[in-house]
């Protein structure tokens, strides 16, 4: 009975059959990342390289940055304590337990204690530079990976469509649209690949120059509350 239920009925039955037969294509035609980062060509290998470079640049300038904003917070009140008790050397100390661009600056300053206050502001501000320096390193080449994957990508796009048009014009008569489409998928990969890491390496940029930003203004706020303890009057300094 059921069976001549489906010959009777095969406008129903068709459709059926047609979609269990293509089940094994579409599972075929299914792939992975991996399998769509292989279809990019060699440029998708200097884009994962550049991905390492701005994930470990990224890293490495965070821990930095976390690192130089960890100082007690009542570091300048015992520096004042000690200079104005006379304890140079104790304060110099202090300053060294702390791998700190503020606690330098500080000490930078405690060493010049004795000579004119601009010569001691001057030595300050150097140091601020060269901790600055440090801080901005290798920022540029986070930025250049910002600005250059995309265009890699972009790169790799241009050069899938001419290989995909050239294979067309090699086809002849015989022109498939599979050449076209072929060439379009691999093309665009790149483009994918230059997209995602220019998006890490331009926001990993951006969050590290604010952090930056406000370790420079703590450095500066320091800077002028050290100055301000060593214009007290002369009696205070005992």
């Amino acid at each position: 009975m059921l069976l001549n239920l489906l010959q009777s009925t095969p406008e129903i039955v068709e459709p059926v059959m047609d979609a269990m037969n293509a089940a094994p294509y579409q599972q075929e035609m299914s792939f992975s990342l991996i399998d769509m980062a292989a279809k990019g060509g060699w440029l998708m290998l200097v884009l994962l390289i550049l991905s390492i470079v701005a994930i470990y640049i990224f890293g490495n300038k965070w821990w930095m940055i976390h690192k130089a904003g960890q100082i007690d917070k009542n570091f300048m009140k015992d520096i004042h304590e000690l200079i104005h008790e006379g304890k140079i050397k104790s304060a110099v100390e202090l300053c060294r337990r702390y791998d700190s661009p503020v606690a330098r600056l500080v000490e930078k300053g405690i060493e010049r204690i004795g000579r004119p206050l601009s010569d001691i502001q001057t030595a300050v501000e150097n140091m601020g530079n060269v901790e600055v320096a440090r801080l901005e390193k290798n920022l540029p080449l986070l930025a250049t990976i910002a600005g250059g994957a995309p265009m890699i990508g972009f790169l790799g796009t241009v050069m899938g469509m001419i290989q995909a048009f050239f294979n067309m014009s090699q086809a002849g008569n015989n022109i498939d649209i599979t050449l076209l489409s072929g060439g379009i998928y691999t093309a665009m990969v790149t483009t994918v690949g230059g997209l995602i890491v220019g998006i890490i390496a331009y926001f990993g940029y951006n969050y590290l120059t604010s952090e930056i930003s406000n370790l420079v203004f703590k450095m500066e706020n320091t800077t002028i509350e050290f100055m301000d303890m060593l214009h007290e009057p002369a009696g205070d300094n005992k």
